[in-house]
């Protein structure tokens, strides 16, 4: 069953890196994806922007300058849709502020279904269909530990089925796959400060998220396999033109925290590939520190040249940027850009989304437009609709 394994996991993994050289892999990328319509729409960005309902996911800090009591939402993400037409990414996410004094409880809950794959055998002979998917549920607190600074940590319980129950390996249990689980943790920071302008008060904000800290996650007690730790650093500059328009504007980076598949060998100098035992016995801590020192570099095949290793950890850098219009908070504009290195999965894409918010609920759309040639990401749509319980609750309490 371990090739019927791979052969899932190359599917679960569409997403990521495809053309990439010394690619960084992780079990479940659902949790890499951006699920809500309002990041995605500025390029898939969110750890430094200001506050909103789906700020579990990038920064659950930002939750601690919420305005309002508490608040819902719900996100739907038809994935993937160049390429098949029954993938999809679920995501819910809720908060509730207790008090200045007391801290943000927030929370969120994930559902990726890979739709229907075809398991195969060692010969490549498929014997049945599974429907695999992977969720993951997470709890949160947030509390501001200066007017202008918070702090959030947070618990994540992550799960993936990758062949939903079908072991029909006649080389017996011992080589059977099974659901694998973990535990995760995020750290995360929020820095947001007022600077007074003659037309306004304008916002600088500083964000940064480890994200996915946790252990590793095994289908087949044989291949350990990492998780996408994460770290994310970004700014915001948010300015007023007068007292209805808004204009902000979003840079944001992060990092796998997720040793290469390569390495450079010490004792001969030359690169050479992990062996599948050595790269599972590496440890999830040990492989948080590795990734910023373990790329082997490469030789370019356009221009002949080679890549130093230090270079290729840069490559590994993905990078967006993202502008959000808004007028009287209301009505909102995005637009932003996603780049990856060629090298490293040339995932690269300009974002557009629109927003329309009222006291009570708040709509959110995204679309992804690839840049690259063969993009899977191409026509990307997100949804959100979000609710404000103290908007609700004033509703009721006005109807009465």
């Amino acid at each position: 069953m371990k090739k019927t394994f791979f052969s899932i996991l190359t599917f679960s993994i569409l997403s990521l890196p495809i053309l990439a050289t010394n690619p960084v892999i992780t079990a479940m990328p659902s949790l890499s994806i951006a699920p809500d319509g309002r990041a995605a729409g500025m390029g898939d960005v969110g750890v430094a922007t200001n506050a909103d309902l789906n700020s579990q996911h990038w920064n659950p800090a930002k939750y601690a300058f919420m305005e309002s009591k508490g608040g819902l939402t719900a996100n739907y993400t038809p994935w993937l849709t160049k390429l098949v037409s029954d993938i999809d990414l679920a995501y819910i996410a809720g908060y509730y502020n207790m008090g200045d004094m007391a801290g943000t409880i927030s929370g969120s809950f994930t559902y990726f279904s890979m739709g229907a794959v075809q398991l195969v055998d060692y010969s490549g002979t498929a014997f049945q269909e599974a429907h695999p998917n992977e969720w993951a549920i997470d709890v949160a607190y947030s509390r501001k530990l200066h007017e202008y600074v918070s702090m959030a940590v947070a618990l994540r319980f992550l799960y993936s089925d990758l062949n939903n129950g079908v072991n029909a390996s006649v080389s017996g249990a011992s080589q059977e796959m099974h659901p694998a689980w973990t535990m995760a943790a995020d750290v995360a920071l929020y820095y947001k400060q007022p600077i007074s302008l003659p037309m306004g008060e304008s916002y600088f904000g500083l964000g940064f998220n480890l994200s996915n800290l946790g252990g590793k996650m095994t289908y087949d007690d044989y291949v350990s396999n990492f998780i996408p730790a994460n770290m994310r650093l970004g700014v915001s500059y948010e300015i007023p033109f007068d007292n209805y328009n808004r204009l902000m504007a979003t840079v944001e980076c992060n990092k796998m925290l997720v040793p290469t598949y390569y390495s450079n060998k010490a004792s001969d100098q030359t690169t050479h590939r992990y062996s599948q035992e050595e790269y599972s016995a590496i440890s999830s801590t040990a492989g948080w520190f590795q990734s910023f020192a373990d790329a082997p570099g490469y030789i370019n095949e356009t221009t002949g040249k080679t890549v130093s290793s230090s270079l290729e950890e840069f490559q590994e850098v993905q990078w967006g940027v993202g502008l959000e219009y808004s007028y009287n908070r209301q009505f909102f504009g995005r637009v932003g850009y996603s780049h990856e290195n060629f090298y490293k999965g040339n995932r690269r894409y300009v974002t557009l989304g629109a927003g329309f918010h009222l006291s009570i609920f708040s709509l959110d759309f995204a679309y992804c437009i690839a840049t690259a040639p063969s993009n899977p990401l191409d026509n990307t749509m997100r949804f959100t609709l979000g609710f404000d319980l103290a908007g609700i609750k004033d509703l009721v309490n006005n109807r009465k």
